[in-house]
């Protein structure tokens, strides 16, 4: 399985290719700008995505997603806690001062335990809510990999100040459901560098 990070966007938000390595499959995780910067990604690994997975629907994890679907029609899973941020992504991001094109309906709804497939690898899906209501992360067991979107960081944990928040929600979410991973998993989050569950279990602040 090969996992290629493409920062995007004023937010330099993590976008993920995750590609399957024998049949060149993927899928991309939080589409959040340039959308041409994520084809070309595509095309440079030889890959062909068959789905848009989202951690959540923030602008800066959705703002693609039109111009993708332009190109090719691909099934997008979110959670439906999440539906009215996404459905409001135009508004979330003029609080910003940016502007997102506003994305077609999700086509397929993520559930907690829900399994999920890239050519032959696996991810479970995990609902983990506080930063967002929908909020999940993408669980890869056979690669030692969880795509934590914007609930767990490099010595860090995601934002609750915002419409929807709720700190003690993420707390719980984090640790009854990235914690509990093996120390050794390696925790690829929204933004920012790579980490691992024991890293932070052991040393991020705001987890003690």
């Amino acid at each position: 399985m090969r996992l290629i990070a493409l920062p995007l966007g004023p937010l330099e938000t993590n976008c993920y290719l995750v590609v399957d390595d024998a049949s060149d499959e993927a899928v991309i995780v939080d589409p959040g700008a340039d959308a041409g910067r994520i084809q070309d990604a595509l095309a440079a690994e030889g890959a062909r995505a068959s789905a848009i997975w989202l951690t959540h629907a923030h602008f800066d994890h959705v703002g693609a997603i039109a111009d993708l679907l332009e190109v090719e029609p691909l099934p997008v899973l979110l959670h439906p806690d999440d539906r009215q941020l996404y459905e409001h992504a135009t508004v979330q991001a003029a609080a910003y001062g940016l502007m997102v094109r506003s994305p077609e309906a999700p086509t397929s709804p993520l559930a907690h335990g829900q399994t999920l497939s890239v050519g032959a690898h696996t991810a479970r899906c995990l609902h983990t809510p506080g930063h967002a209501p929908g909020h999940v992360a993408f669980w890869f067991e056979d690669a030692g990999v969880v795509l934590a979107g914007d609930a767990l960081f490099k010595g860090s944990i995601g934002r609750t100040d915002i419409a929807f928040g709720d700190h003690d929600t993420l707390l719980r979410s984090i640790r009854e459901q990235l914690l509990t991973l093996p120390d050794e998993t390696v925790v690829y989050p929204g933004h920012g560098p790579a980490t691992t569950i024991g890293a932070e279990r052991s040393g991020n602040p705001f987890l003690r």
